[in-house]
C-alpha cells in the first residue's frame, strides 16, 4: 500500500512539475511579446520613453501589437483588405467599359501570374479611362492600367512590362509596407481590423496620390523584368518602354506615369545591367504590327 501511495504521489508530483514548466514557458512567451512590444512601442514613439509609467504601458501596447499585425498579415485578410480598396478607388477612375481593351490587359495579366513571385493570390486587371500614361496597384491582386498606357505602348510587350511592374509592386507587399509606416505617422492607437476605414483611406491615398519609395521602384522593376521574362515576353522591353516615356516629354517634364516613379534613368540603366548580366535574350511580343494598328489610335 506505501509502495503504491508513493509511486502516486512521485507520479502527481511529476505531472505538476511537468504542468508548472508548461505554465512558465507560456508566461516566458508573454513575457517576451510583451516586452518586444513595449520595446516597438518606444521605438515608435520614443518620447514616451521621457515619462513612462503604468498607463503608458496599457496605452501603448494595442498599438504596437496592432503594427506587428499589420506587419505579418496574411494573404486572405491581405485580399479582402485589396478587394475594400478596390472598392473605394472604383468610385475615384472611371472603370474602361471597352471590352476589348479589358480582354488584352487581364489576358497579359493572366499570362504572367504564373511566373510571378506570388502566384497564388487571385488578380484582378483593370483598365481606367484616362488618356493620361499611368498605371498603378493595390494590394490583394489588384492592377491598373490606363487606356493611354495601352496606346503609348509599341506592342504587347511592352504592355506586358507595365503590367509586370505594378504585379512587382504586390508581391513585393510595398502598399503593406507604406500602409504601415502611415499608420504609424498618423497615430492609428487602435486597428479594428482590416476593413478599418482608415486603413481602406490609406490604401487608395497610395494607389492614387503618394509615389512609391525609390527602392520600392527598383524592387518592382525587378521583379517585373523576371516575372515577364519567365513568361516569354522580350525583357528590352520594360527598359525601352520607359525610354520612350522619358524621352516624349520633349523638355516639357516627364510624363505622368513616371513623374511618380523617381530616378528614371536610373531604372533603366539598372535594368540594362540586369539584362546584360544574365543574357537574358527573349523576344516575345515585339514584331506586333497588329498591336500598332488596333491600339495606336483607339483611345484618342
Amino acid at each position: 500500500m506505501k509502495t503504491s501511495i508513493m509511486k502516486l504521489s512521485n507520479l502527481i508530483s511529476q505531472e505538476y512539475i511537468a504542468t508548472t514548466i508548461q505554465r512558465l514557458r507560456g508566461y516566458w512567451k508573454l513575457a517576451i511579446v510583451s516586452l518586444m512590444s513595449l520595446l516597438l512601442a518606444v521605438t515608435l514613439n520614443p518620447f514616451v520613453a521621457n515619462a513612462l509609467d503604468l498607463s503608458d504601458l496599457f496605452r501603448i501596447l494595442p498599438s504596437a501589437i496592432q503594427i506587428i499585425q499589420l506587419s505579418s498579415i496574411g494573404d486572405n485578410d491581405e485580399v479582402a483588405l485589396g478587394q475594400q480598396i478596390d472598392g473605394q478607388i472604383r468610385q475615384e477612375v472611371r472603370i474602361s467599359r471597352d471590352p476589348a481593351a479589358n480582354a488584352l490587359v487581364s489576358r497579359l495579366g493572366q499570362i504572367l501570374v504564373p511566373s510571378s513571385d506570388r502566384p497564388n493570390i487571385p488578380y484582378t486587371f483593370r483598365v481606367v479611362e484616362d488618356n493620361n500614361l499611368n498605371a498603378f496597384a493595390t494590394m490583394g491582386g489588384f492592377v491598373y492600367i490606363n487606356t493611354g498606357t495601352i496606346s503609348a505602348s509599341d506592342n504587347v510587350a511592352q504592355l506586358a512590362s507595365v503590367i509586370g511592374h505594378e504585379m512587382g509592386h504586390i508581391s513585393g507587399r510595398h502598399a503593406l509596407e507604406q500602409m504601415k509606416q502611415m499608420a504609424i505617422a498618423q497615430g492609428i492607437a487602435t486597428i479594428a481590423g482590416v476593413g478599418d476605414d482608415r486603413l481602406v483611406g490609406i490604401g487608395v491615398d497610395l494607389a492614387l496620390r503618394l509615389p512609391n519609395s525609390r527602392e520600392a521602384e527598383f524592387d518592382a522593376d525587378r521583379r517585373g523584368l523576371l516575372n515577364i521574362t519567365k513568361a516569354g515576353f522580350a525583357a528590352r522591353a520594360m527598359p525601352a518602354f520607359m525610354q520612350k516615356l522619358a524621352s516624349s516629354s520633349n523638355g516639357g517634364g516627364a510624363p505622368s506615369f513616371l513623374s511618380t516613379h523617381p530616378a528614371t534613368n536610373e531604372r533603366i540603366a539598372a535594368l540594362n545591367q540586369t539584362i546584360q548580366a544574365n543574357n537574358l535574350n527573349t523576344s516575345g511580343g515585339l514584331n506586333d504590327g497588329e498591336y500598332q494598328r488596333i491600339w495606336r489610335s483607339r483611345f484618342r
